[in-house]
């Protein structure tokens, strides 16, 4: 590759790194620690094909910046679990929201592909939520309430299933992006497969308002943090896609590092999705205002903290 090329494909990797360096904000020690063995394999290759050019002198400049500032013997300061969850998740997430419009966009073509399946064919929803769920849904739904499913076993009983297994899924879709994404995709797509179907089915049978009423209480945030574990696959799976400058095994490290950061963040969702499932949704004749309510803050707490947040705090210390 000649230097001019070279230059061209890594210069503004090289300046977000060095402007990272002179303000702490803007690099997590990981992130410090990732661009350091970035640099370095990128010095190696200037020493290798471009001895004694200005790229070279730029570069070994940069890495020495970048060991003294990993090296020096500075003590931590405030709350590493707090400085997690407030600056450097939300700024380190904010380079992945394409990844996750991505994510949002399968999801949501799968869940319309569902529901215009169901539509059009009323065997499609037992094909894919088997027969025992529809036929006990429309025993409910004749008897007045067709989301009476989410009444049975006890409180605790049922926050602590559904937390597990919303936890299981979201796990899982962020492991199979070690089949280079197609996992991950799989995953969204047949969850939005499924919830496509579920909507529509309550509405052919003409109780559409109630039912999602009562399902969005908790669907909410479950639906949206699934969205958000695939995002963390498809990181992981552009890692092994898309080496860049990276050597393809530290590529795939990084990523999985990444995804692993993103999966940690849905955790405390999670389990608020499944107390609001075991010990809220089960009242049916809450009031609309309170359950809208509910919604409504579910959505925006979603959207601020993936979304606007991210946004905020990076053009706060990007400056």
């Amino acid at each position: 590759m000649r230097e001019a090329a070279f230059v061209k494909q890594n210069k503004e990797k090289w300046i977000a790194f060095e402007k990272g360096l002179e303000h702490d904000s803007l690099l997590s020690p990981d992130d410090l620690a990732d661009g350091y063995i970035q640099l370095t394999n990128d010095l190696s290759y200037a020493q290798t094909y471009y001895a004694e050019s200005k790229t070279l002198l730029y570069l070994n400049a940069l890495a020495s910046k970048a060991h003294q500032k990993i090296y020096k013997n500075k003590k931590e300061e405030g709350n590493r679990i707090l400085d997690f969850w407030l600056k450097e998740f939300p700024l380190f997430f904010r380079q992945h929201h394409p990844t996750l419009l991505f994510a949002f966009l399968v999801f949501g073509i799968a869940t319309a592909i569902g529901s215009i399946s169901a539509m059009r064919d009323t065997d499609f929803v037992r094909l894919i939520l088997g027969d025992a769920y529809v036929n006990l849904t429309l025993e409910n739904i004749a008897k007045g309430e067709p989301t009476a499913i989410y009444k049975s076993g006890t409180m605790v009983g049922s926050f602590l299933g559904i937390t597990l297994n919303n936890i299981k899924v979201g796990i899982f879709a962020f492991i199979l992006g070690v089949t280079a994404g197609v996992g991950t995709v799989w995953i969204l797509f047949s969850n939005g497969i499924m919830l496509g179907a579920f909507i529509t089915f309550f509405y052919t049978k003409g109780v559409f308002l109630e039912a999602n009423r009562q399902i969005w209480l908790h669907g909410t945030i479950e639906i949206s943090v699934i969205i958000v574990a695939g995002c963390a696959g498809l990181v992981m799976g552009q890692g092994i896609l898309f080496p860049g400058t990276y050597a393809r095994r530290l590529s795939f490290m990084k990523a999985a590092k990444d995804g692993l950061k993103i999966i940690v963040s849905t955790l405390p969702f999670f389990v608020v999705a499944g107390f609001i499932e075991g010990f809220i949704t089960r009242y049916s004749n809450m009031p609309d205002f309170l359950a809208f309510t509910i919604i409504g803050g579910s959505l925006c707490l979603i959207l601020f903290y993936y979304i606007i947040y991210p946004i905020q705090i990076h053009a706060k210390y990007a400056r």
